[in-house]
């Protein structure tokens, strides 16, 4: 397709083809579902891509129109595609809030919000590339339109890992159940039938309903799992995090690397400072993330424990209720914000109350700050998990903690060094990896082995 393009202005073959050896540009389009933890994390190597002279554009969600434009990346909005995102999800699905049960949720979110939306994706990129002829696509590891563009569009797709791993182990239980590997027989065998349930039964028509959509475009389903053909079908999965924070697994994939902490672009140099942050020796940092609006949830429950006490408490609301919140709870050692930038608040705090998302998990890690967990939904079980089974933390197992639980596992955090010296030696691991260099790197073994331009 380029050839063709410069063909037309007069230039010969062998230039394109001597251009493109030269490595002096490359069209890179970067596609993300509508959600902070898989639009976030991307931007600081699409920053780099570009200062680096690449033509890097993005297809995503209108929501982040203004953060692309501050960038300076051309932003493809969604136009065939469903926009779904992490603020209008339950006003688009008002059934969802209805729907109880892990699994059945997970289901509802899997169909809804990816599954049905796979092919809407394709056909807005399909579009794109008779506009936009890119080398290499980057997406994030829930952008489920992945095979189509891989297989159809015959372009390498380099997926980022936005959460924990995914895919299927024999050693481990299914993804999405939260549930920690076990080490006995007795554990193996229920992993392997848990193995079994999840893919034919619990989670068979989000998974059936894809096959079949690939089977109408001649496509056969790489994988037992929707999980599973996403990590698959990358050229490579970059997954954010270290083998410190990840299950032990035989059979990990050979397209999967590690590239530590890969953090959003920070846009202002300006510091957030509270003159409160001097008046207490205790400080407590509490969010709930930006696509979970009922802070009575989390938000409400560690407030009602922490107010009037010896910590200073911190929350971030994402802009839920963050008005109703400070006139209830109007106590001198509370703060409530609608965004405060975690880089400049976690070095000074001692305990992360939270929900789980994955980014605020390795932001925490980073700054050797010691987790409480109350998450289960979208994903958050997995996370959570893992700050359980690692010991950097305490998880409640459980969306709607109480007070007391809270109070209880922040001191008992506090209290016991278990918990501090584990995240400081995961916090030393992760400081081994340069996430930009490393992406730049695999990125560039992806695009040698294609023939296309190399860094």
């Amino acid at each position: 397709m380029e050839a063709i393009y410069n063909l037309k202005e007069g230039r010969s073959l062998q230039y394109v083809i001597q251009n493109k050896l030269n490595g002096t540009k490359k069209r890179i389009l970067f596609v993300t579902i509508p959600a902070d933890g898989h639009f976030n994390p991307l931007t600081p190597l699409a920053a780099y891509l570009k200062e680096q002279g690449n033509d890097v554009r993005w297809y995503t969600s209108t929501t982040y129109a203004e953060k692309l434009a501050k960038l300076n990346i051309r932003h493809y909005p969604l136009q065939k595609a469903f926009d779904i995102n992490g603020r209008n999800v339950d006003e688009t699905f008002p059934e969802r809030k209805k729907i109880n049960g892990l699994v059945k949720k997970l289901s509802f979110d899997m169909i809804h919000g990816y599954v049905l939306r796979s092919t809407e994706y394709y056909e807005d990129i399909k579009d794109i590339y008779k506009i936009f002829p890119f080398d290499l696509v980057v997406c994030d590891s829930a952008f489920i339109a992945l095979p189509f563009i891989k297989r159809l569009l015959n372009v390498p797709v380099i997926s980022v890992g936005v959460f924990p791993l995914v895919e299927t182990s024999k050693d481990l239980a299914p993804a999405g159940l939260g549930i920690i590997p076990s080490k006995t027989f007795t554990g193996k065998i229920k992993q392997h039938l848990l193995r079994f349930v999840v893919d034919k039964i619990l989670f068979g028509k989000p998974t059936k309903m894809m096959r079949a959509l690939l089977k109408q475009h001649g496509i056969k389903m790489n994988g037992s799992n929707i999980f599973d053909m996403i990590v698959r079908d990358s050229d490579m999965l970059l997954q954010i995090g270290t083998p410190g924070f990840e299950y032990k697994r035989s059979d990990l994939g050979n397209n999967i690397r590690f590239i530590g902490a890969l953090l959003p672009h920070l846009s202002s140099n300006k510091a957030w400072h509270h003159p409160k942050l001097l008046q207490y020796r205790k400080i407590l940092l509490v969010t709930q993330g930006t696509v979970e609006k009922d802070v009575s949830k989390l938000i409400i429950p560690t407030l009602a424990a922490f107010k009037n006490s010896e910590y200073l408490v911190i929350v971030t609301t994402g802009g839920s209720h963050t008005k109703e919140l400070r006139e209830e709870f109007n106590y001198d050692n509370i703060i409530i914000e609608d965004f405060i930038p975690f880089s400049d608040i976690m070095p000074l705090a001692d305990v992360y109350v939270t929900n789980g998302g994955y980014g605020g998990a390795m932001l925490s890690i980073m700054n050797k700050l010691p987790m409480v967990v109350a998450g289960v939904h979208e994903g958050k079980g997995e996370i959570n998990a893992r700050v359980g089974h690692f010991n950097i933390g305490i998880n409640l197992h459980t969306e709607t903690p109480s007070p007391e639980q809270l109070k209880t596992a922040v001191e008992k955090v506090m209290s016991e060094k278990t918990y501090q010296r584990n995240i400081e030696s995961l916090s030393e691991e992760l400081e081994n990896y340069n996430s930009i260099e490393l992406c730049a790197s695999y990125i560039n073994d992806v695009l040698s082995k294609q023939h296309k331009t190399v860094f």
